[in-house]
C-alpha cells in the first residue's frame, strides 16, 4: 500500500512539477530574474521545507494543491505599481520632513524598502514586466506545453511498458437501461460506434457519455457469438445520472482474481467443499465445458437453486522454486453450494413497469412503459423482487397479465403471451435501478412501500406492518472483532436513501448480497407520520436463490505494448491527443449533458490514482496523461489567475499597445479568484459527500 501511496505521491507532484518548471525554464532563457519556485503553497508562510540555490529560493508549500514560481516585477498592472511608487515616494518624502527628536534617526526603512521593490519591479530589466508581450506570452504559455509534452512521455513509455487494456465487450447488462432496451447480452464484442472502432471499454464510456446528438440515438455494431453476421443497435443513452450511460458492465473471464481474494467471504463459493485459489480458471461446471464467461453466467443463472461440481485448472507449484508455473497444471473439482438471498423478511409493493424489452414477450403483446401488473393468471402477482426468479422456472408456458393501463376504459386489460427461456440473470448496480423479469422481459419500479410482512421474518420481529413507507436503511459492517485479522475486505457503513426518486429497495437488497457476514441493517420507516427505527440481522431466504455464487473474476483484458519506440510515440501522441480532447468535450458539455456532480476534486485524483497505481505503473503512467493533458487544458482556460487569463489580457496588450485599464484587470482578476475558490469548495465538497456515504 505505501508503495502504492509513494508513487501516486510522485506522479502527482510531477504533473506540478513540470508545469511550474515550464515557466521557470522560459523566464530564466528570457533573463527574468526568479526569486521563488515552490511545489504547493506556502499558505502565511508555512512551509515544508525550503532551500536558496544561487537567487531563487526553491521549496515546499503546506498546501498541496499547486505549485507557483514568483519572478520579479510579476504584476500584469504596471498602473498599479506606478501608483506603489508614487506612493512610496510620497511617504518617503513627508517623513523626512518631520521633525526628529534623534537627528541622526533615518528615514522610515519601509518606505524604501516599498519604493526600491516597486521601481524595481517595473523598471530592472530583468523584470518580468521588462519583457516584451511576445516574451511573457512564451513564459505563460510554457507551463501548459510542458504538462503537453509530459504527457506525450509519459503516455510512449506506458505503452513501450505495456498496458493492459479491458476489452469492449459486455459482462452484464443492468435492467431497464439503454442497453437492455434494445437487448445486448452478455459476451456480445462492441465493435463500433457513431462509426468509429471501438477497443478498448474505456473508449465505449467515453463515446456514450461526450457523443454529440445523444437524444437522437447512438450506432452501435455488434459482433455476438453464433450470429455470423455483426448485429446494428441504436441506442438512446440514459441521462439520468451524472453522465449519460447505457448501462453495461465489461467482460469477465473464467479465471478467479490474482490478488487478494477469489471469492467473496461469506458467499457459496467460500462455503465450497474445498477453498477456491487465486487464479483458479474454471473449465467445466458439472459435465458442461465452460469456455467463456458468457457460458459460465448462462449457466449459473439456469442453475441458481442447485449444488454445483465446479472444475478448475489450477497451476502447480514447482517445488524447487515454490511458485506456480502457468505450463503445469491440474484439474480440481470443488461442490459448490446453492446461495440463498439475504434478506429482511418484507414484500415491498410493485410499481409501474419502466421499460420494455425489444423483441421481447411483453414488446410482442404490446405491452408498453407505464403499464402495472396487478393479475398473473388471475392471482396477485407476489413479491416484485422474487418474480423473475418464479417465472424463470416456467419458461415455454402461456401466461395471462391483468395490466391496469392509465387512461384506459377497461379498468384491467387481460394479455397472454408466452414466457420465453432464459440463460442471463440481470441485477441493479445503481440508485433508481428498477427490477427486471427477464422471461417477460420487462423492468419495473419495486415501490418503497410495504406490502406485506414474512411471518417470523426479523420485519416481523422489529414491528414492521404493511403500509408502512421505508425512507432510510444503513448497512451497519459487523464487528471487526469477529472477522478474521488478515481479511483484505473492508465493509463501510452504507447509507441508502428511500423517496420519491429514490425507489432503491432492488439496489439495498442486492447491495445486502455482497457484505460480510455479520453485517445488520439499521432500518427507518414512517408509519401514521410518525418515524421508527430498528436494527435488524439479514436471514437466507430458502426458496429464493441468488445466481451469483461469490466468484471474484478477472476482467477481459488485452496487452497494448509497442514493438519499438516509434510505434509507443505513436500510440503515446494519439493518446495525448485524445486526452486532450477528451477534457475539452467534457468541459464543453458541463451543465447540459454532464452533470456538475459529476466533477472530482483532490481526493478522487488521488483515489483514482491510487486504483491506476495498484495495477501496475503502465496504468498509472496512462492516468498521469490524462491528469496532464487535464491540467494543461483548465489552465490555458481565459479565467482571470489561470495562465490563460493572463494570456488574454497579454493578447489584450499586444492589440492596444497598453495593458487593459486597471480596474477592469482588477475586477475580472477578483471574480476569476472567486470563481476558482467556489469551483474548488464545490470540487472539495462533492468527494467529501462521495466518501461519507460510501457511493
Amino acid at each position: 500500500m505505501w508503495i502504492g501511496v509513494l508513487k501516486v505521491t510522485v506522479g502527482l507532484g510531477m504533473v506540478i512539477f513540470v508545469h511550474e518548471l515550464g515557466h521557470f525554464a522560459v523566464a530564466k532563457m528570457c533573463g527574468v530574474k526568479c526569486e521563488k519556485f515552490y511545489l504547493g503553497f506556502d499558505i502565511a508562510g508555512w512551509k515544508f521545507c525550503k532551500f536558496t540555490w544561487g537567487e531563487t529560493e526553491y521549496g515546499i508549500g503546506i498546501l498541496p494543491l499547486g505549485g507557483y514560481v514568483k519572478m520579479l516585477g510579476q504584476e500584469d498592472n504596471p498602473a498599479r505599481l506606478k501608483e506603489e511608487i508614487e506612493r512610496a515616494k510620497q511617504e518617503a518624502d513627508t517623513d523626512r520632513a518631520k521633525p526628529r527628536e534623534d537627528a541622526k534617526a533615518a528615514p522610515s526603512k519601509e518606505c524604501e524598502i516599498d519604493l526600491a521593490a516597486a521601481e524595481a519591479a517595473l523598471y530592472d530589466p530583468r523584470s518580468y514586466l521588462a519583457q516584451s508581450v511576445p516574451k511573457r506570452m512564451a513564459i505563460i504559455s510554457a507551463g501548459v506545453v510542458m504538462n503537453l509534452v509530459f504527457a506525450l512521455l509519459t503516455a510512449t513509455v506506458a505503452y513501450k511498458i505495456g498496458v493492459k487494456q479491458i476489452t469492449c465487450a459486455v459482462g452484464q447488462v443492468i435492467p431497464g437501461g439503454a442497453a437492455w432496451r434494445v437487448n445486448l447480452k452478455v459476451g456480445d464484442r462492441i465493435t463500433e460506434i457513431a462509426g468509429r472502432e471501438m477497443h478498448r471499454f474505456r473508449d465505449l464510456q467515453v463515446a456514450i457519455s461526450l457523443g454529440d446528438d445523444i437524444d437522437q440515438g447512438i450506432p452501435i455494431v455488434v459482433r455476438r457469438e453464433g450470429v455470423e453476421q455483426p448485429l446494428k443497435f441504436t441506442v438512446t443513452p440514459d441521462s439520468s445520472g451524472l453522465l449519460p450511460m447505457i448501462g453495461i458492465v465489461n467482460l469477465r473471464t473464467t479465471t478467479l482474481l490474482n490478488e487478494e481474494l477469489a471469492v467473496y467471504p461469506g458467499s457459496a463459493a467460500a462455503a465450497a467443499s474445498s477453498p477456491f485459489q487465486l487464479g483458479d480458471k474454471i473449465v467445466k461446471i458439472d459435465d458442461t465445458p465452460i469456455e467463456n464467461y458468457a457460458q459460465l453466467h448462462g449457466y449459473l443463472a439456469q442453475h441458481p437453486d442447485k449444488q454445483l461440481q465446479v472444475t478448475v485448472e489450477r497451476a502447480v507449484k514447482s517445488a524447487a522454486a515454490n511458485r506456480a508455473s502457468a505450463k503445469d497444471t491440474r484439474q480440481t473439482t470443488i461442490d459448490v453450494p446453492s446461495n440463498p438471498m439475504r434478506r429482511l423478511g418484507l414484500v415491498m409493493e410493485m410499481g409501474e413497469i419502466v421499460a420494455v424489452q425489444a423483441d421481447s414477450p411483453t414488446a410482442k403483446a404490446g405491452i408498453r412503459a407505464g403499464d402495472r401488473i396487478v393479475k398473473i393468471d388471475g392471482e396477485p402477482p407476489g413479491d416484485p423482487m422474487t418474480l423473475g426468479d418464479r417465472l424463470r422456472c416456467c419458461a415455454g408456458e402461456t401466461i395471462t397479465l391483468g395490466i391496469e393501463r392509465e387512461n384506459n376504459p377497461k379498468p384491467i386489460i387481460d394479455i397472454a403471451l408466452t414466457l420465453r427461456r432464459v440463460d442471463w440473470y440481470e441485477v441493479p448496480m445503481a440508485e433508481g435501478n428498477p427490477m427486471a423479469a427477464p422471461a417477460l422481459g420487462i423492468a419495473y419500479r419495486v415501490l418503497n412501500r410495504v406490502h406485506s410482512v414474512i411471518p417470523g421474518s426479523p420485519a416481523a420481529a422489529a414491528g414492521l406492518q404493511p403500509d408502512d413507507r421505508i425512507v432510510r436503511a444503513v448497512v451497519l459492517p459487523p464487528d471487526k472483532k469477529t472477522l478474521p485479522a488478515d481479511l483484505p475486505v473492508k465493509q463501510k457503513k452504507l447509507k441508502i436513501d428511500f423517496d420519491q426518486e429514490h425507489r432503491n429497495w432492488p439496489l439495498f437488497l442486492y447491495a445486502l448480497q455482497n457484505t460480510l457476514p455479520g453485517t445488520q441493517v439499521q432500518l427507518e420507516w414512517i408509519r401514521h407520520d410518525k418515524q421508527e427505527t430498528a436494527v435488524l440481522a439479514p436471514v437466507a431466504d430458502e426458496e429464493w436463490f441468488n445466481a451469483d455464487r461469490g466468484f471474484l473474476f478477472e476482467p477481459v483484458y488485452f496487452l497494448q505494448k509497442a514493438e519499438n519506440w516509434e510505434q509507443a510515440v505513436r500510440w503515446g501522441t494519439k493518446e495525448t491527443i485524445d486526452s486532450t480532447l477528451m477534457v475539452y468535450r467534457f468541459l464543453q458539455k458541463l451543465g447540459s449533458q454532464v452533470s456538475f456532480k459529476a466533477l472530482g476534486g483532490p481526493i478522487a485524483i488521488f483515489a483514482v490514482a491510487k486504483r491506476a497505481a495498484d495495477e501496475g505503473t503502465a496504468k498509472l503512467l496512462i492516468f498521469l496523461t490524462l491528469l496532464s493533458a487535464n491540467l494543461a487544458v483548465l489552465n490555458f482556460l481565459p479565467i482571470p489567475v489561470l495562465d490563460g487569463g493572463h494570456m488574454l489580457f497579454l493578447c489584450w496588450e499586444g492589440i492596444r499597445g497598453k495593458p487593459a485599464d486597471e480596474r477592469i484587470q482588477v475586477a475580472l482578476t477578483y471574480l476569476g479568484l472567486i470563481f476558482l475558490l467556489a469551483l474548488m469548495l464545490w470540487v472539495t465538497g462533492l468527494d467529501i459527500v462521495r466518501l461519507i456515504s460510501g457511493f
